[in-house]
This record gives C-alpha cells, structure tokens and sequence, in this order.
C-alpha cells in the first residue's frame, strides 16, 4: 500500500512539474509576441519621422530596461537575447544612421526634419534564441 502512495505521489511531483514547465513557456512566447508586435505593428509600411521617433524611443527604452551594455561610443551592445538595434536610411545624404545618434541629437529634433518624410522597413532581423527582433533597418522612401 504504501508503494502505491509513494508512487502516485512521484507521479503528481512529476506531472505538476511538468505542467509548470510547459506553461512557463507559453507565458514566454505570448510576452515575446506581445513585445515583438510593438515593433512589427510599423514592419512593411509607409510610416512617419514621428512614427521612426516613438519606435526609437520605444527600442532605447527597452535596451535600458533589459541591462543591454554600451561600448565607449555610447552604442548598444548587441547580444543574442533581447538587445534591439534600429538603423535609418536617409537618402539626403546617403547615410546610414544608428539609433543612439537620433536619440542623442533628440527624437523631437528628429521629427522636426523628418515629420513629412516617409520610411520602410527594409531588413528585419530577429535573434535565434529566443525569437525576439533584434534588429530592423528604416529606409526613408
């Protein structure tokens, strides 16, 4: 009697165990969904220089809050997590800006000069571990 106890105990142990662990990860997916639709709401559309600001904005908020390093040149370290790079493509001077740039000159200043300007997506990275973007390029249209 006592073995059957003690074996069915083992099984609950091991079947709430397992439930726990196959519902972290349906937690985990639905919050890097949730995360990730921030960003791919503005994916594979004609979008704004305000629009460009409040993703930026948006992308730096979320590098602070998930402890994402800086290099000596005030850029975000990439790693392969949850780290977010966005880049824009200005063709009045065909270059290739970083996010750190427009949010150190102010995404306000940024709007400003881009506010009738119209961006794409142009590159959209995502990293292998975890499924989360890691990286989108805006090109101005």
């Amino acid at each position: 009697m006592k073995k059957i106890i003690i074996i069915l105990l083992v099984f609950i142990i091991v079947l709430c165990i397992l439930l726990y662990n196959f519902n972290s990860i349906a937690l985990d997916k639905q919050k890097i969904s949730e995360e990730n639709a921030e960003f791919e709401l503005y994916l594979n559309k004609e979008i704004y220089g305000i629009d460009i600001a409040s993703i930026i904005n948006k992308a730096v908020d979320k590098n602070i809050k998930n402890e994402i390093q800086k290099d000596d040149k005030d850029f975000f370290i990439q790693n392969d997590e949850n780290s977010i790079e966005i880049e824009v493509y200005l063709t009045e001077g065909d270059d290739i800006y970083k996010m750190e740039q427009i949010y150190k000159q102010g995404t306000e200043q940024f709007v400003q000069f881009f506010i009738d300007a119209k961006f794409k997506s142009s590159k959209v990275e995502y990293h292998e571990k975890t499924g989360r973007i890691k990286y989108i390029l805006f090109e101005q249209i």
